[in-house]
């Protein structure tokens, strides 16, 4: 199995968008999505909604997208291309828990996607590809962690925004290649080739292309 991981430095900014936008114009191969969603204490794993049940309860669920006209993001992935998409909720500080079934349902897979920041504690992904938006002031300590691994970075909005997190080393991000999208959804020819030559993909033409 060849897993690329997207991850954000900030909630919405766009990562969604950027991940199907990745499936429509990598094709072939054929991707199965993957999105993780981790909830803070007294939220409820099943439906995001306020929870008094112990931590050891509904400490995760797993289901599988079918609704291709939905606008969830794991319809989205399924409107981008995905042959499947999964949706995975934990509670913070248990996602090691849930590995053993995703992994199961992720078995007979070839190309996985997963849009998670946390997920890199646990694996070890052929990609990992980092979304910043230089607006959002926030940087969230899972982005922190682990953005020395990043592969490239996607910036998010106009080329002469500058980033704004004083606590972050600037040498770090400016060691790394950088894909300036004006858009999460517009994906450029340039970040396409860089993915498909670092995943061993070729030059082959694009399935949003023809």
């Amino acid at each position: 199995m060849t897993t690329v991981v997207i991850g954000g430095h900030s909630r919405n900014i766009g990562k969604t968008s950027v991940m199907a936008g990745l499936i429509h114009r990598l094709r072939p191969p054929e991707w199965t999505a993957v999105k993780i969603t981790q909830y803070g204490h007294g939220v409820c794993s099943i439906d995001g909604a306020p929870c008094s049940c112990d931590p050891g309860e509904h400490g995760f669920v797993l289901t599988e997208e079918r609704e291709r006209k939905g606008r969830g993001d794991t319809s989205r992935f399924l409107q981008g291309g995905a042959r499947r998409s999964l949706w995975l909720r934990v509670r913070q500080g248990q996602l090691h828990r849930t590995l053993p079934g995703l992994m199961r349902a992720l078995r007979r897979e070839e190309w996985v996607m997963i849009e998670s920041n946390s997920i890199l504690d646990h694996i070890q992904p052929a990609l990992y590809l980092l979304v910043l938006d230089p607006s959002q002031s926030d940087f969230k300590a899972t982005a922190r962690k682990h953005l020395e691994r990043a592969d490239a970075l996607i910036a998010i909005g106009p080329a002469d925004c500058k980033y704004s997190w004083p606590d972050i080393d600037a040498s770090l991000l400016s060691s790394k290649p950088v894909f300036q999208l004006a858009r999460p959804d517009e994906i450029s020819d340039e970040l396409i080739h860089f993915v498909r030559r670092q995943l061993g993909l070729g030059e082959e033409a694009q399935s949003a292309e023809a």
